[in-house]
């Protein structure tokens, strides 16, 4: 008999108040598929890190025939400076961090360039020559790239170095940008949801009141009373954040597996699997929210 109550008083509540049933289902779902976003964002980053971190070269470009750099000014790079380039990284205290030493001659740079290239027009124009000879220095511990690359930078016969680590962490550091931006728009609109919630429990608490005060009359407790506002509020955020589960996994599915996946292959994309595990955490989000704004004013409009 109590249940069949209390589910009486659901219907009704979700009926009397459903534009705004329907408001709080649409802004949970915007809000926690915000508050997704930025989770998968932030799996995405170290699903990169840990993938592309284990592949961190130094890369040390030495001097061509014509270069500006003071380092350049003898013109290209002699076989002296390359055996001083290889002592300096066979030191006692830098050969511990290099697992690999990979020369790359013009020859072998112009043939990557065209493969890589060869399909643009601008590049038609390059020759051997443009290339510049390199020294690939594969790490032991990717977070050491620092020290390697301090040892040979400003050497005779070095143009340039070039780490790749700092190519990726600025990368890495537009998208934690990125999520902090997700992560702001998911908190105005959680505030919004909460409001939006509070408003509507509160609506739905003073059109019943002479239903309430007959409970109360008849000794109902509070909690008793009160259960059918929370459930009411609970169900609108339980099926945004259901929404919002689903909406997450169709962009994952279609938009990165599918089309990012299919067009840019060598990343490690986030997969439906990420998603199902952030989902748990969304429907738990969407019920505290619930919960904690029907507290807040039920505590007030539905006294005893």
């Amino acid at each position: 008999m109590r249940l069949r109550f209390i589910l009486s008083e659901i219907g009704i509540g979700l009926r009397r108040n459903l534009s705004m049933t329907i408001s709080v289902v649409l802004v949970t779902f915007v809000s926690l598929t915000f508050v997704g976003s930025a989770a998968l964002l932030q799996l995405q980053i170290g699903k990169m890190k840990d993938d592309w971190y284990d592949k961190v070269e130094v890369s040390v470009f030495l001097c061509p025939a014509t270069s500006p750099e003071p380092t350049c000014a003898g013109g290209e790079v002699t076989d002296e400076q390359k055996d001083a380039i290889t002592a300096a990284l066979d030191e006692p205290e830098i050969k511990p961090l290099v697992e690999e030493v990979f020369f790359e001659t013009k020859q072998q740079a112009f043939d990557s360039f065209k493969k890589q290239f060869g399909d643009q027009s601008w590049a038609s124009v390059a020759t051997v020559d443009d290339m510049n000879s390199s020294f690939r220095i594969k790490l032991t511990d990717p977070s050491q790239y620092e020290v390697v690359a301090d040892v040979v930078s400003g050497k005779q016969g070095v143009e340039s170095v070039q780490d790749q680590r700092r190519l990726f962490d600025r990368l890495f550091l537009v998208i934690d940008r990125a999520t902090l931006l997700t992560g702001g728009l998911a908190a105005v609109m959680l505030v919004a949801a909460v409001l939006l919630i509070t408003t509507t429990i509160r609506l739905s608490a003073m059109s019943r009141r002479r239903e309430t005060g007959i409970m109360r009359l008849v000794g109902a407790s509070t909690w008793f009373i009160q259960l059918p506002f929370m459930l009411e509020g609970a169900i609108a955020a339980t099926i945004g954040s259901l929404m919002a589960v689903g909406g997450l996994w169709l962009g994952v599915e279609y938009l990165v597996t599918d089309w990012l996946g299919g067009t840019v292959s060598w990343i490690p994309y986030v997969t439906t699997a990420d998603v199902l595990t952030v989902a748990p955490l969304l429907v738990v989000a969407g019920i505290l929210l619930a919960a904690i704004s029907s507290l807040v004013t039920l505590s007030r409009y539905t006294k005893v």
